[in-house]
Parts: structure tokens; sequence; C-alpha cells
């Protein structure tokens, strides 16, 4: 039996802020975009609790309220928005081709990739158990809430050491693990992070437990795998910097990416080494990773998209 096809003129797959953004410019500009949202419908967003550095938001909002309204905003202007997941790509020819949980064949004249990348974790029970209650693999998004408190980072790249830096403006002392003996981050990040006096650095070190009281972080349990000896650090922030892996692995030996999986876009668009594919947010930008930069990459793609279709008609029409 032959899988059910169906052909929609702009594809978009993954949601949170990019995705969503897609949807919106793309359906203003009746492309009758058809999004479908990944295994996380809003994307990392709806893993996390107060959001306070997106413009328009006086008082903060929920993570997962503000996706909600992305969505909302997309489906009131005409975006088709569908749970499912992508299991598989082709870009060998026009239309191009999708299949959608190993049952479906959509065929897109543009698509918008928009998967976003997933943080890496220690594996910890406890860390998922206080992910958004003192535990956060982003600084630069929550470290705000923590100002003038004591905190730790694990991590030991040039990240975790720009975070580190980062979270020493804010806090009163920020411990930064690190599980060997060495950094692995750049000489210059080094050296900042050595010349910053609230920021103490704990070599062969490795985190055992979160700690908390069942609401918020109080502590992290840490062993020196050297001396064996465990040690219990009084904090209320906890910050994993070791990495983050983008959710590109379906395009591998279809789009260009970097050694890490990152997709390479086009400097100054969204535009991909495939005709008619478009890559914005956290897929492709390993730097800045926030959710307005998300959401402009967002808006650049459809209208990349908007104009490669407008194009492409022009030509058949002339």
């Amino acid at each position: 039996m032959l899988p059910e096809t169906e052909h929609v003129k702009c594809l978009i797959i993954g949601s949170g802020p990019a995705g969503y953004t897609a949807a919106i410019y793309a359906a203003r500009a009746d492309l009758k975009p058809v999004l479908y949202t990944g295994v996380i419908a809003g994307g990392q967003l709806t893993q996390t609790t107060e959001v306070e550095n997106y413009p328009g938001y006086p008082d903060g909002i929920q993570g997962p309220e503000m996706m909600e309204n992305f969505r909302k905003q997309a489906e009131r202007l005409g975006a088709d928005i569908r749970y499912g997941y992508i299991t598989s790509v082709d870009f060998s020819s026009l239309p191009h081709k999708v299949v959608v949980d190993e049952s479906k064949v959509i065929t897109a004249d543009a698509v918008i990739i928009s998967t976003g990348a997933s943080a890496k974790w220690l594996g910890l029970e406890s860390e998922q158990k206080y992910n958004g209650f003192g535990v956060s693999a982003c600084a630069v998004c929550d470290g705000f809430f923590f100002k003038g408190q004591d905190v730790a980072i694990v991590g030991a790249g040039d990240t975790a050491a720009e975070e580190a830096t980062y979270l020493a403006k804010l806090c009163s002392k920020v411990y930064m693990l690190v599980r060997r003996d060495e950094f692995r981050a750049s000489r210059a990040m080094v050296n900042r992070v050595l010349n910053t006096p609230n920021i103490e650095l704990i070599y062969d070190t490795e985190t055992q437990e979160i700690l908390g009281d069942g609401l918020n972080v109080t502590g992290v349990k840490v062993l020196n795998n050297k001396s064996q000896q465990e040690r219990v650090l009084d904090i209320t922030g906890f910050f994993v910097a070791i990495g983050h892996h983008p959710n590109t692995d379906i395009f591998r030996g279809w789009i260009h990416m970097d050694e890490v999986g990152y997709i390479k876009t086009t400097p100054g668009s969204t535009t991909t080494n495939i005709e008619g594919v478009f890559c914005c947010g956290d897929a492709q930008d390993h730097i800045y990773r926030q959710a307005v930069t998300a959401a402009g990459s967002g808006c650049m793609a459809a209208i990349d998209a908007e104009r490669y279709l407008a194009a492409k008609e022009h030509m058949v029409t002339a």
C-alpha cells in the first residue's frame, strides 16, 4: 500500500520561536505554510519557566505560555500547525520530499528547517528534577534570577568560561567545576576567568548530585576524581555548559554542516546549499542561541522562501 502523499507550497520543520515566526510571516505572504512541530511542540522554551529577556513582556512570561501565544498567532494568520515528526528527507530533486512519522510523504516547493538544538546534560536524575528551578543550560537566559547569590557552573570550554564570567557580574560567587586538571578553553578565555576574583576554579571535579528542598536548588555534591573526596557546595543555581547538539541528524548527507552538526547558511541569509531549503534558529546558530535571535532568523527564512518562490513563479510565467 502506497503511503499517503500531499503537496504543500511551504513546509516548516520544527516549532519554537524560529519555526512559529517563520509560519507567521509565511502565512502573511500567502504561502499557506504547513508546520510540523517535532517531538517537543514549542521547542526548548516549553521546558523553561520565567522568560524575562524577550521584548514586549514587561512582567515576563512563562516559556510554555509564550510558545502557546506564538502558535495561536501563527494559526490565526492561517498557518497549518500539525503535531508530527519528520523521519527522513529527500532533497535530490524538486519538489523536495519528506516523510512524516514514517507513514506520510509531503512534497514541498520550499522547506524551512527550524529544528533547533538541545542542551547536553550530565545525565543526573536530580539535574532534570530541578531543571527550571535552579538548574539551567543558559547563563544569559537565567543568570539574572540569581543576582547576588552563589552559583556553580560545570564545563571547561570557551562557552563555559564565557558564561562563568557573565555570571560573575551578577552573582556573589561562581564555582567553576572542571572535570580534568586543565581547561579546553582558549588562552584568552582562561585568562579572563583567572582574572575574575569571584570565580573559584575547582579542578578534577565531577558532579554527583544536585541538592534541593523539593522546590529549588540548595546545593551540589561534587567528587574530586583524584582524591575521591566528596564536598557539598552551598549554591542556589547550577549551570550546565558542556555544549549543545543541533537537532539536524536527519539532514546529514544533504545539507552542508559544520563538524558539530550546525547547518551552514549563506552569510546574511538563511539559504543553504540546497535550492529551496532554508534554515533558521538554533539549528544554524551556535553563537547566540536566544529566543529573540531565533525569531528574527525565522522572519528572515520566511522572507527568503517567499522571494525564492516568487522568482520561480515569475520564471514559469515569463
